[in-house]
């Protein structure tokens, strides 16, 4: 009722929801292909022996070798599948796929940055040849933006 009696905020409430899909759509687009591509490299060389490098002196069990590659692609595919397929789904499963999707590179990246940070794992086998776990900061925060931008999406159009 108090939306029929204020076009402004209509149209400042449809501003928002535009700026938040747009949003939503780059950094899922960014996610999407940065984290597959991440997955594919570690299958070969010299990224698949870096990544082997990088669990053994982690001390990470070496049964996630695996889980933490597919994880990886399996993220990328999600995001980038449900950019393409959004017009035909429904707003409930494209946020709920943004929302696993982020919630899985929230994961891969937490521990990318112990491994970073891990005294045993030399700078010569991560991205950019440096200790400090920039990249994987910087996916998390997009990962932790997407899920804020998906809520707040959310929460406006429930209104």
């Amino acid at each position: 009722m108090d939306l029929l009696l204020k076009p402004n905020k209509i149209l400042m409430l449809i501003f928002a929801i535009n700026n938040s899909m747009k949003a939503i759509r780059i950094i899922s687009v960014f996610l999407g292909i940065s984290m597959f591509m991440f997955g594919i490299l570690k299958l070969v060389n010299p990224f698949k022996s870096w990544y082997s490098i990088q669990i053994i002196n982690s001390g990470i069990d070496q049964s996630l070798y695996w889980p933490g590659i597919l994880g990886e692609i399996s993220a990328g595919v999600l995001f980038l599948g449900i950019i393409l397929f959004r017009s035909r789904l429904s707003k409930k499963v494209f946020s709920v796929v943004i929302i696993a999707a982020s919630a899985i590179v929230i994961m891969l990246m937490l521990t990318a940055i112990r491994t970073h940070l891990h005294p045993n794992v030399p700078a010569n086998v991560l991205p950019l040849k440096i200790k400090p776990p920039i990249i994987p900061g910087l996916f998390l925060l997009l990962a932790i933006a997407d899920i804020s931008l998906m809520s707040r999406l959310l929460l406006r159009i429930d209104r």
